[in-house]
Formats: structure tokens, sequence, C-alpha cells
């Protein structure tokens, strides 16, 4: 029989649209559970202002009345204003390899997205590009990181089968830490603190860390506006996106550069939380938050989640000021790996600095796209 698509509607049917990753991937070691406290935070709208500005359906697929696949369908009207685009999006795209059920799911989105005349549809891409985005194709031995999909490779034929093709690949690289700092950082960094003026605030609490969350998100408003899929956060989102990772991260592992000016550049990273969560499953109470945060103590693996410099300030080396001083941190923490998160393969600038620094592509993930 064909599956049977039904629109979530109720809490019971959000509930199982958000475990449902987990029964398709059980027994695969690699998959990390999110966290799931802020999974139904997420897809609120009382409390993610995202859904304010787009359109968004959630939908399941069942087979003998068990969920066997769920998407959600989008439309950024933000996004599409701002780059003059009439483009919707899927994301949360997780199946049974199964045909059919990924024919029904896909389907239904883009005929979702026809009747509400847009002319193509992209994804995994979610909200902005700070949601998880692509389907993994390279590097499925390699457990998953924060904020990233991990998905089985079934998923990729399942996506091209519906006539979906490569719009855009984002490489996460692995650089190991040397056990001593390059001097050629050392030399730069000494030589960008006389000539610019500029200082780097390191931080040992989170109470010293709040008054720069905001400047800080302003900063990547002003410095991601060309990245594609990114949305300028307004000021009630960084609140909201500031108590959202404010708990689990590390403040040491956050360094900002300013100057007479204010805040001019930043990078933020924290140890891997990848296996606190696994053993949590997702959940921090009430004992879950004390496996995560054991579990990053004891991590040897460094995950860089955000960072960058104001356009005026770039070529001016504050890059290898926070450089320095991050790596002195994760050698005073035992480190021995940064993982470097998601970069466009577009992005040569980043590449090239990730590449300096002896980075090799870790894990490889892809949009895809398909003309409506």
């Amino acid at each position: 029989m064909a599956p049977e698509i039904r629109e979530v509607k109720t809490r019971k049917d959000l509930k199982r649209f958000i475990f449902l990753p987990a029964k398709i991937n059980a027994g695969f070691d690699c998959w990390v559970p999110p966290m799931y406290r802020d999974e139904f935070i997420f897809f609120n709208p009382k409390k993610n202002k995202c859904f304010s500005y787009s359109d968004t359906i959630l939908l399941l697929a069942f087979r003998d009345n068990k969920p066997v696949g769920r998407i959600m369908g989008l439309i950024n009207q933000r996004y599409n204003e701002i780059h003059n685009e009439d483009h919707a999006r899927f994301e949360f795209f997780d199946c049974l390899e199964d045909e059919e059920v990924a024919h029904a799911l896909i389907h239904q989105v883009e005929e979702w997205a026809r009747e509400r005349e847009m002319t193509k549809i992209v994804g995994p891409l979610g909200f902005s590009d700070k949601d998880p985005q692509g389907f993994l194709i390279e590097g499925f031995e390699h457990r998953a990181i924060l904020e990233t999909i991990w998905n089985q490779d079934y998923m990729n034929r399942l996506i091209t089968a519906e006539g979906y093709r490569k719009k855009v690949d984002l490489n996460d690289y692995l650089i190991e830490i040397p056990d001593e700092i390059p001097e050629l950082y050392r030399r730069v960094s000494r030589m960008v603190l006389k000539k610019t003026e500029s200082r780097v605030v390191e931080f040992t609490t989170k109470k010293e860390l709040k008054p720069y969350i905001i400047p800080v998100l302003r900063v990547m408003n002003e410095c991601y506006s060309n990245i594609y899929g990114f949305v300028p956060l307004t000021d009630q989102e960084m609140v909201e996106y500031a108590k959202r990772y404010l708990p689990v991260l590390d403040p040491h592992f956050l360094k900002v550069t300013e100057n007479r000016e204010g805040v001019s550049g930043f990078v933020i990273s924290m140890p891997d939380l990848s296996e606190g969560l696994q053993k949590a499953s997702g959940k921090l109470f009430p004992f879950g938050i004390f496996k995560i945060l054991s579990c990053m103590k004891r991590s040897r693996h460094l995950t860089l989640l955000l960072g960058a410099i104001k356009p005026k300030y770039q070529g001016l080396g504050l890059d290898a000021l926070m450089a320095v001083k991050l790596l002195e941190t994760a050698k005073q923490r035992n480190m021995q790996t940064i993982e470097s998160h998601l970069i466009l393969e577009t992005n040569h600038k980043m590449i090239g600095e990730v590449l300096k620094a002896g980075g090799k592509i870790h894990k490889r993930f892809r949009i895809y796209e398909k003309e409506l």
C-alpha cells in the first residue's frame, strides 16, 4: 500500500516528528541526537520568531499507522525579499530506505511550494545557515557534531532519484593542534597588537561573557550577509540565540578582539559535546546536562562554531591574534584536534586559512536544488 502522508497538527504528531530520526538511525554510532528541549522550542511558533516571516509545513509519512518518514517545507519570505528570489526549501527530511515514502514526502512539499508560486526548491536548508544543512555525502564514519546532519547514504540516492541536483557543497575540515604554536602566528600577533591598537578579550566565566554576546552577533550579521542561506538576526533573535547556547558554552574558548570602536572580531568554539548528547539521549534533565558537561570536560576535540572579523579590519592579522589565544587555551586543556564546522566550498578565503593551518577535509555535505 502507498504510504499515508499526514500534516503535523497535534502535540502527539510533533513528538513523532521530532523523535523519528532516533528510530531510523538506531544502531548507528555516528548519529547524535539533538537537544530535544531545544527541538520543541525550535518548532514552537510562539518561541521561534523565524515562523513569523516564513511559510511552513510539517509532514509525516505512515505505513501500517507507524511513522516511517518526515519532512519540513518552508519558504523564508525575508530571505526571498532580500535576495529577490522565489525559492522554497526542504529540511528535516528523514525516512527509511523506501523510494515510495521519499517520493510521497518530497512530492507533497513540491506541490505545496508550487501552490505558493515558488519556482525552485533547495535543501536540506532551514530558516538560515545556522540550522543543520545539507545531506552528508562524505565522512559517514565520523560522528556528527552540534547542529550538523548525519544521514545514511541512501538519502542522497533517494533525493537524486527525484530529480534533484547539486546546488552547493559545504566542507568540514579537521585540524591537528600542533605541539608548538607556529612562530609566524606569534610574530604576526605581536605586530597586530602594536599597529592596530587592538586587544584580545578572554573570558573565564559566563558572567564576563554575557555583555559581549549581542555585540558579537551584530558583527556576525555584518559579516555573514553574503553567505548563502544566511538571514540577519533581529535583536530579539540574538537574545534567544544566546539563551539557547549559553548554558553549554565554555567561556574559555570564546575570543574577541576589540578596539576603541568596540568589538571588531570574534571566534566561538567549544569542546565537542556529541558523546555527551549520546549518553544523555538528547535530554538535558534531570541528569543529562551533567553527562554532557562531563564529556565536554574530557573531550580532546574542539569544535569551531562561529567566527568573523568586520570587513574594515580584515587583512590586518586579527585572525592570527585570536588563533594564537585559542591555540594556547586548547593546549592548556590538552585538546588534540579542531573541527572547522561547515564552510561553503565557494568561501575560498576561509578555506585558504584552514588549509594554511593544516586542515584536511573531514566531511562533506551537499545542498540540492530542483526547478519546480
